[in-house]
């Protein structure tokens, strides 16, 4: 059963005959008729066999049509509406969609002309083009891997948004929702200014008396920048009339930057431009690295696998990075602190990453990072300024609910949004008692995921709560909004959690209150500058624990690795099954106990989980399903349901992978039942999942043949440079890149 009767394509240039490809090879439409005013473009489509007829007329396109697809210029929309409105009037209720590159002024034309905005007009806007136009540019994969915005209205049809998102979605496209406002300021700040910036260069250096040699001598970043200049004149022309304002503001901006270094070159002022090109560098490798599959526009998809050859053994010392939770709060309270915090040791990957970039575009200045060093130039509690645009916190669960903490305070609000893993994540556990402070808080959908708008303005009050699980994310973002609330903030907690909060609280002169299961805070206290050597991180470490432990002959010792007590579960765990685990040379690095640990080669057997170590080794459990099938016996896991919520769920994708390599793993609602046993060859999906990548990267030196991994691109959230190090270590590990066009 084909999707649409009949369809009205109005225009058939590069993403219109790209639309009628997709409709007529896929056969969601029995018809597709073309309008337009170019005959030879119209007669080429059908001998092309994308449409089924055409006419110059719009009325005549568009009678009895069940879809109307608007792909002409932005300044032809007025009369496209015109005729829309004269089967409007006949009682003739076709879905109507665009896909221009501005809303604002497409919506008001549709509003003039039909008297109200109508209910089934879905505007759009694919982000994907060529610099090729035409008929004959159109593809049926234009639109694969690429973002579609959709700016639906209040009363727009729910029925009729989800008809367009279908017909994106089945284009091979991600389908994105946001308000017309929205969509032209971050258009004109992504794509319009930079059109325009492109076109003003070249036309200004091709009216320089020596415009011959200029672009014969160019290098590759000229005509990088320059190439949009090729674009079609006619449809930049409406754009940036049809944009105006937003262009406009997009100029100033960029007018001020300019001035900035301007100044600074006529000065010889080499700090400012240091800072502004070290930022501008950090900024652009972070989007480019971290933003590599969600952003709004990209030309493929680069896909990691690992490829595992069996064996080996550990040996010799290796410092892992920094630990990624300490790492995510020397940012945040560095920001909110007076002075500049000094910061060695952090964690450059891309979770931590995604929050020094979260405070940058709330106005706080960062140096670096370079090589694991920081500077932060605190703006304190009241200094944040609002984001023009959405927080991106990639898949960063940390840093949303310990933002979503810190932001309910301020004077002005916030929009917190992340990639699909993580916006599919519970944050009404940090929501709802946020709320019950004060907080203003929405989040989406039954289970309250992302994206959570957070509405300023509002006090906060402190209270006492009961945390319903055990969850150092939800303690500390409470704990940090209690810094702004009225009276004291109290938090219990079921089980022990990370601390991490608590002590650099305390370490940036903040007094915080600790007992058996709780933590207090009072409201209106200062934070001042400090520095924070940020120790290796336990979690990290702890692949290499189990490594060294399953693997024969294995010695290696593991340097300043941090061994706060309320994230040493993993090590009392292996010591319980059999582990060889020695902790020396015990220190303190800024409030956080560090250590050496030396491990060795062991015979483990299984055991039954203390469930009182569980929150204590949360994070671990993956590459502790690891060591379980590799111990003799059986290994029970309970209590630990909160797996299933994670970046996978981990409960199910390691019960997967490791019955795909031949052990006996049986899943349960809050844990796993694991059997120790041989591990086969094999083939293994990490579903994204950076842990349960590196967990099979493990695996493997027990395996009696190679393990191949599939998508392991996310093992940079949290560990970058790990297939190095592991290699270095004595895994047998390459990654494999490709590319899907």
């Amino acid at each position: 059963m084909t999707d649409w009767q009949r369809v009205a394509i109005l225009g058939l240039g590069l993403i219109g005959s790209s639309m009628a490809r997709i409709l007529k090879y896929q056969g969601l439409a029995k018809e597709v008729v073309a309008a337009g005013s170019r005959r030879a473009h119209l007669e080429r489509g059908i001998e092309l066999g994308v449409i089924d007829r055409y006419t110059h007329s719009l009325i005549e396109a568009i009678d009895g049509a069940d879809l109307i697809v608007l792909a002409m210029p932005v300044g032809s929309m007025r009369a496209a509406f015109e005729a829309i409105y004269q089967v409007w009037s006949q009682g003739q209720r076709p879905i109507v969609t665009d896909v221009g590159s501005v809303k604002g002024s497409v919506v008001e034309v549709a509003i003039d002309v039909m008297g109200e905005w109508p209910s089934t007009f879905v505007p759009g806007h694919p982000i994907a083009g060529s610099e090729r136009s035409g008929v004959e540019a159109g593809s049926a994969e234009l639109f694969r891997r690429h973002k579609v915005i959709l700016t639906p209205g209040p009363n727009t049809d729910a029925g009729a948004v989800e008809r367009v998102q279908r017909l994106w979605r089945l284009s091979g496209a991600e389908v994105l929702q946001m308000s017309v406002e929205d969509h032209d300021r971050i258009l004109a700040k992504t794509s319009h200014l930079p059109h325009l910036l492109a076109f003003s260069l070249v036309d200004s250096l091709a009216r320089e008396s020596e415009n011959l040699e200029i672009f014969r001598y160019a290098a590759g970043g000229f005509r990088d920048f320059t190439r949009i200049a090729a674009s079609d004149p006619r449809m930049w022309h409406d754009i940036a009339l049809a944009n105006r304002a937003a262009i406009l503001d997009a100029i100033q901006l960029f007018k001020a930057g300019l001035g900035q270094l301007e100044r600074a070159v006529e000065q010889c002022d080499g700090a400012v431009l240091e800072q502004t090109f070290e930022r501008a560098k950090k900024a652009r490798d972070h989007f480019s690295f971290m933003l590599a599959s969600t952003a709004y526009a990209k030309t493929g998809n680069t896909m990691t696998e690992y490829h595992v050859q069996p064996g080996g053994s550990l040996r010799g010392k290796i410092r892992v990075p920094g630990d990624k939770s300490i790492s995510h709060r020397s940012i945040m309270l560095g920001a909110l602190a007076e002075g500049v915090t000094h910061i060695e040791g952090f964690l450059e990957g891309e979770d931590a990453l995604a929050t020094l970039q979260a405070f940058r575009d709330m106005g706080v200045r960062i140096d670096g990072p370079e090589e694991g060093s920081v500077a932060v130039h605190g703006v304190g509690l009241y200094g944040l300024k609002a984001s023009e645009q959405p927080l991106y916190l990639g898949n960063s669960g940390t840093s949303m609910r310990l933002l979503s903490g810190i932001l309910a305070a301020q004077s002005f609000s916030s929009v917190l949004t992340g990639d699909d893993s993580l916006s599919r994540r519970p944050m009404e556990r940090i929501a709802a008692p946020l709320r019950l402070m004060g907080a203003k808080i929405e989040s989406t959908g039954d289970r309250g995921t992302p994206p959570l708008r957070i509405h300023g303005g509002q006090i906060l009050h402190g209270m006492e709560y009961a945390l319903p699980m055990a969850s150092a994310q939800v303690k500390s973002g409470l704990l940090l909004a209690g810094l702004w609330a009225t009276g004291t903030t109290t938090i219990h907690e079921p089980a022990p959690t990370r601390d991490h909060t608590e002590r650099m609280l305390q370490g940036f002169g903040c007094h915080v209150e600790v007992g058996q299961g709780w933590a207090r805070i009072q409201g209106g206290q200062r934070l001042q500058a400090t520095r924070i050597d940020v120790p290796a991180d336990i979690s990290s470490a702890a692949f290499f624990m189990v490594a060294a432990t399953i693997a024969p002959n294995s010695d290696i010792l593991l340097e300043h690795v941090g061994v706060n007590p309320t994230r040493t579960g993993v090590i009392d765990i292996l010591r319980l099954m059999g582990a060889q685990i020695e902790i020396l040379n015990e220190r303190q690095a800024a409030g956080e106990p560090v250590a050496d640990i030396r491990v060795q080669s062991a015979q483990l057997h299984g055991i039954e989980i203390p469930e009182h170590l569980v929150p204590l080794a949360i994070d671990e459990f993956p590459v502790l399903f690891v060591a379980a099938a590799c111990a003799r016996g059986t290994t029970i896991l309970r209590g630990a349901e909160e797996l299933r919520v994670k970046e996978s769920d981990r409960i199910q994708v390691m019960a997967d992978g490791l019955q795909k390599l031949g052990v006996e793993a049986v899943p349960t609602a809050d844990g796993m039942v694991v059997q120790g046993g041989a591990l086969h060859s094999g083939r293994v999906d990490s579903h994204g999942d950076h842990r349960i990548a590196m967990s099979f990267t493990v695996a493997a030196l027990r395996a009696e043949g190679p393990i191949e991994i599939s998508d392991c691109a996310n093992v940079a959230t949290s560990f970058p440079g790990f297939v190095e190090l592991a290699q270095r270590a004595g895994i047998a590990v390459q990654a494999i890149e490709h590319t899907e066009s």
